[in-house]
């Protein structure tokens, strides 16, 4: 059993360790530890996506709850430090988000910088790596799900898509998750949209790709999950199709194993 946790800068939501299924939440909230204030910002600018991604922690702790499965997920601001980039990446730390100067991060030091991720990234990357050397360890290799949420425009135009799955090469998780979205007639689903899956230094670029775990990260479009009916509502539905492919032996067997890469 993964157990649950509660540190500074990320919570564990506890599941069966041979779940087969690990949740991950990088942008969950929109506050900050004490000392950082608000980063200069004015409160309205807190609660724009340029902060967290609306709607995704409620969304994996439904989750984790209807799939009985661990979840991981971030306590900060991705304004204090974005969890979901690699530590040399030029946009970890963001002066200029969609438009909003963030005066905290103007002048930001070379300490200041290794600072906050020692503090505030690192631990929740090892608790990452720590959760699933958990559950491999029972034998079961557990596949990867990321929870994000997205705009419903940019720069002035409308996403269309209701949902998004965003992966890199590795298909054996994505593409069952495309063709169920697409199955449910209801839906515009973005494959690769409104963003790319393969971000290098990423989470799942790091602890998925070379790790060979077979993972995908959905976005699910911000509008969609801003009250607890939304949210309710994407949960159960992510959560009924993940459930039948994790029980589909054709899509659960890749699952299962990890791919070695060259």
């Amino acid at each position: 059993m993964i157990e649950a946790e509660i540190a500074d800068s990320y919570s564990i939501v506890r599941g069966p360790a041979d779940a087969g299924l690990v949740i991950l939440c990088d942008h969950a909230r929109n506050v900050f530890p004490p000392g950082y204030g608000t980063l200069g910002l004015a409160a309205d600018q807190l609660k724009r996506h340029i902060a967290y991604d609306i709607g995704a922690e409620a969304v994996t702790r439904k989750l984790a709850a209807m799939l009985q499965a661990p979840a991981i997920h971030t306590h900060y601001s991705r304004l204090l430090i974005d969890p979901n980039r690699g530590a040399d990446d030029p946009t970890l730390i963001m002066r200029l988000s969609d438009g909003a100067i963030v005066p905290g991060n103007r002048h930001l030091t070379a300490d200041e910088r290794d600072k906050r991720i020692a503090l505030y990234w690192q631990p929740y990357r090892a608790a990452i790596d720590r959760v699933l050397d958990q559950c491999i360890a029972t034998g079961v290799v557990p596949a990867v799900l990321s929870i994000h949420s997205f705009t419903e425009s940019w720069k002035g135009v409308p996403r269309p898509w209701h949902v998004g799955v965003l992966w890199d090469r590795d298909g054996r998780f994505p593409v069952p998750l495309l063709d169920a979205f697409y199955a449910e007639h209801d839906l515009i689903v973005g494959d690769n949209e409104p963003y790319k899956g393969c971000l290098e230094g990423d989470t799942m670029w790091t602890h998925c790709s070379m790790r060979g775990l077979a993972h995908a990260l959905i976005e699910v479009r911000q509008d969609l999950i801003r009250d607890e009916t939304g949210q309710e509502a994407w949960a159960t539905r992510i959560a009924r199709i993940v459930a039948k492919l994790m029980t589909d032996d054709d899509v659960a067997a890749p699952l299962r194993h990890i791919e070695r890469r060259n």
